[in-house]
C-alpha cells in the first residue's frame, strides 16, 4: 500500500469508528450485535461492502470459488440452462455478484453452449463492486453483455428462472448469544472507558430467548440428559434470513433459487463441540474472530444454519429441492467433463489444480454447501443428483 493509501485507509477507519460509537452512544450505551454488524458491513459510503476497499482476491481481503476458477461458473451454467429449458426460457438474477466474475463466466459458458437467459439480471447494493462488475461485464460480446442489468432491489414483477447466490447468506447480520445458568444472553457492543468497542452481555429479550430456547430444545434431542450447551456456550442466530429469503424470491413464480455458502445443518451447527461460534472476520487474506478489530474495513461474516434456510422456503411457500455438498453439486454439473474439454495441456493441469481447491473436503469441497429452493418447478436438478442431504436438514 501506498502511503496515500495508509491516509485513506486511516481516515475511513477513524469515520467509520465515530460513525458506530455515535450508535452505540444513541442506544443508550449498548447496541444488539446484529446492528452492529448491519453498520460495519452496509452503512452507506462506510460500511465494508458499502466503500470503495478491494475485497475479493489475491489483493483483497479473502478468495471466493469464481475467482480461485472459471471452472464454478461454468458448471452453474449448466444449472441454469438446465433450470431454463424446463421452464421453457426465462432470466437469471445472481444476488451479490461480487467481482462479477462469476457473472462474466456464467455468461460465457452459457452463450458458447447457446442456452443464454433472456435476461441476466444482478441486484448489488454497492456502489464500489457495481463499477467492477460493470468493467469486467463490457469485455463480453456485446450481444451478450446487452442482456445484463442491474438492480437496486428484488425485481417487483413476477419473473420465471433462476437465481444465484453465492456467499451471501454467511455476510447477514446474525445475533450472538450465550448460554449461562440454563439461560440465554444475548451479546451486544458497548464502549469502554477509553471509547473503544467492547462486548456486554443483557439478558435476551422475550422473542430471541424463545428462539434460542427453541434451538436448544431441538438439538437437545441428540444429547444424553438433553443439555447440549455447557456454561458459556456462544453461538449465533440469524433472524433476519427468512424475511431475507422471502424478499429475495417473493416475485419468482416458478424457478431455482440456488444458495451456496459454507455452513451445517442445525443440529451439527449447534453442537455442544462448536462451543465458540462461528463468526469470523477476513483482513487482507487473513481470518480471525475479532469483530473489533478494523470495523468497516474487514468482512465479518457467521456460517450458515441451512435448516434455518429450509425452514425460510417452508414459510415462502417453496419446495427443497435438493442439499449437498460443494464437491457433489459440482461432480453432478460437470466439472470433470469441464477439466477434460481444456484446449490444451497446460489448461488441463491448471484446471486439475484449480479443481482441487473446489472438490477437496479439507478446501471447499464439504465446509460449502448447496441448497435449491423451488417454486413451481418439479424437474430433477443434476446439481444434487450425486448427494441428497435433505433428510440432515
Amino acid at each position: 500500500m501506498t502511503a496515500a493509501d495508509d491516509l485513506h485507509e486511516t481516515t475511513h477507519a477513524r469515520r467509520v469508528m465515530e460513525r458506530l460509537q455515535a450508535a452505540i452512544r444513541a442506544a443508550g450505551g449498548w447496541l444488539p450485535f446484529d446492528e452492529y454488524m448491519a453498520l460495519a458491513l452496509y452503512a452507506p459510503g462506510l460500511g465494508y461492502y458499502s466503500a470503495g476497499s478491494r475485497k475479493l482476491g489475491a489483493g483483497g481481503d479473502f478468495t471466493t470459488a469464481p475467482e480461485i476458477s472459471p471452472l464454478f461458473g461454468r458448471c452453474l451454467a449448466r444449472h441454469c440452462a438446465q433450470v431454463l429449458e424446463a421452464l421453457g426460457g426465462g432470466d437469471v438474477l445472481e444476488v451479490g455478484a461480487g467481482s462479477g466474475r462469476l457473472a462474466f463466466d456464467v455468461l460465457s459458458a452459457m452463450d458458447e453452449a447457446g442456452t443464454l437467459p433472456a435476461r441476466y439480471r444482478i441486484l448489488e447494493i454497492s456502489a464500489d463492486l457495481r463499477e467492477r462488475q460493470r468493467a469486467l461485464l463490457s469485455t463480453l460480446p456485446g450481444t451478450v453483455a446487452a442482456r445484463v442489468q442491474w438492480l437496486d432491489a428484488p425485481p417487483a414483477e413476477e419473473w420465471q428462472g433462476a437465481l444465484l447466490a453465492n456467499e451471501v447468506l454467511d455476510a447477514l447480520p446474525v445475533e450472538v448469544f450465550e448460554w449461562r445458568e440454563g439461560a440465554p444472553q444475548v451479546r451486544g457492543v458497548a464502549l469502554d472507558e477509553a471509547g473503544r468497542l467492547t462486548w456486554s452481555t443483557r439478558a435476551a429479550p422475550p422473542a430471541l430467548r424463545a428462539e434460542i430456547v427453541r434451538l436448544h430444545s431441538q438439538v437437545a434431542d441428540d444429547v444424553q440428559g438433553g443439555q447440549p450447551w455447557r456454561e458459556g456456550y456462544i453461538s449465533e442466530l440469524c433472524t433476519r434470513a427468512g424475511p431475507w429469503i422471502a424478499e429475495m424470491t417473493r416475485s419468482l413464480a416458478s424457478g431455482v433459487a440456488l444458495f451456496i455458502d459454507y455452513g451445517l445443518p442445525r443440529r451439527e451447527y449447534y453442537h455442544a463441540d462448536r462451543s465458540a461460534g462461528t463468526l469470523r472476520c477476513h483482513y487482507r487474506q487473513r481470518a480471525h474472530d475479532d469483530p473489533f478489530a478494523h470495523p468497516g474495513m474487514e468482512d465479518i461474516t457467521a456460517w450458515v444454519d441451512f435448516t434455518r434456510v429450509a425452514e425460510a422456503a417452508d414459510a415462502a411457500q417453496m419446495q427443497v429441492l435438493g442439499f449437498a455438498t460443494q464437491m457433489a453439486m459440482l461432480l453432478g454439473l460437470g466439472i470433470e467433463r469441464e477439466i477434460i474439454a481444456a484446449p490444451d495441456q497446460g489448461t488441463q493441469i491448471r484446471r486439475a489444480s484449480e479443481a482441487r481447491q473446489l472438490l477437496m473436503p479439507q478446501e471447499m469441497g464439504e465446509r460449502f454447501k448447496a441448497i435449491a429452493l423451488g417454486r413451481g418447478f418439479d424437474a430433477p436438478l443434476a446439481a444434487f443428483a450425486h448427494q441428497d442431504l435433505r433428510r440432515s436438514l
